[in-house]
């Protein structure tokens, strides 16, 4: 079974400092498409609306990358980091500050009339002791930081990708039995909350294509409450191609009620990698490149959207020479940019 963790960002940057550089460069940020009309000092659009309706940060650590490598003159790598920087990538709430957070991601998209892309990813006894270990301390913890979430989402438009891997470990082994009821009652309760929100959209994580199959975990999904969510989210922080996904989602689609989902396509353009030690290829694998741009015209009907919910060029953990799970690594970045189509 192929291992699914792609190590989540860690969290960070406090929306007052999003929303700063956002009121620094909206004025840029318009309706249009990206592409720096071949001025790798262009700021950072909107994409088209219609295809794309998720919010760009024009503060985002690829746009900052962008800046400092058009401020000191290297065009080469300002194209090449440009192709990260002018998409939507998800916004992962950090523990300390969520309300704080969830408000000014979503002001900010608000703002430029689009929905906000936010990954959820807290739950207690997270990622079973991996790079991305960590979460809330106990259920009521948890309860309280999705409450603060919802509070600062509002009544804007946000669309929710909801605890990677949460359930995938409740079957796969890694999450311990005695934690399985507490969880499943997490999740329900958190989809609730966010569904009792005006204008959000919400997908519960529901591993990959390449882990196992729908069979062991759609029983799962429906026992955390994926009745009550738009639907779930496919290949998060993975690297399987958008094709092998899309059968994975309708398979297990089928088993839950015909629910939509949403692929992750951040970083599959080459699928995923097949050398080196099986239990590791999901992590940092070389020559991987980006996948298909976020966009809601997808190849199904069922698939609500493509989405980057793993934000490319971070590292997913102390692998293959990488840095710390969730931190920009420059040369995995310019070379995911290089090797897309």
């Amino acid at each position: 079974m192929d291992d699914s963790r792609g190590a989540r960002p860690s969290v960070r940057a406090s929306a007052s400092v999003v929303v700063l550089g956002a009121a620094l460069l909206l004025a840029g940020c318009s309706s249009g498409g990206g592409g720096g009309n071949g001025d790798p000092a262009a700021p950072v659009t909107q994409q088209p609306k219609a295809a794309d309706p998720f919010w760009v940060n024009p503060d985002g650590t690829a746009a900052r990358r962008l800046a400092a490598y058009a401020t000191s003159g290297k065009k080469s790598e300002a194209e090449q980091i440009r192709k990260i920087a002018e998409q939507p990538v998800g916004e992962w709430i950090g523990p300390e500050n969520p309300e704080q957070e969830a408000r000014g991601f979503t002001e900010a998209a608000e703002k430029s009339d689009r929905t906000a892309l936010l990954v959820l990813y807290d739950i207690p006894h997270r990622d079973c002791g991996q790079y991305s270990q960590g979460g809330a301390a106990d259920g009521n913890a948890y309860r309280a930081w999705i409450d603060a979430v919802a509070r600062g989402i509002g009544d804007r438009s946000a669309t929710v990708v909801l605890e990677p891997d949460a359930v995938l470990h409740l079957v796969d082994g890694c999450t311990p039995a005695q934690f399985h009821e507490e969880r499943y009652d997490l999740l329900k309760g958190a989809i609730a909350k966010l569904k009792s929100l005006k204008n959000t959209k919400v997908y519960l994580d529901a591993g990959n294509a390449g882990w196992g199959r729908p069979d062991q975990i759609y029983q799962p999904l429906q026992q955390a409450g994926v009745d009550q969510a738009d639907g779930f989210s496919v290949n998060v922080s993975n690297f399987y191609s958008t094709r092998d996904s899309i059968a994975y989602g309708k398979q297990l689609s089928s088993k839950v009620g015909g629910k939509h989902f949403v692929i992750d396509t951040s970083r599959n353009g080459n699928g995923p990698y097949t050398g080196g030690d099986p239990a590791q290829r999901w992590c940092n694998p070389p020559d991987r490149a980006l996948g298909e741009t976020p966009t809601t015209r997808t190849a199904d009907p069922l698939v609500d959207a493509y989405l980057w919910v793993k934000r490319p060029g971070e590292s997913d953990g102390t692998c293959k020479g990488g840095p710390k799970a969730g931190q920009w690594w420059a040369s995995y970045a310019l070379a995911l940019a290089r090797n897309s189509r």
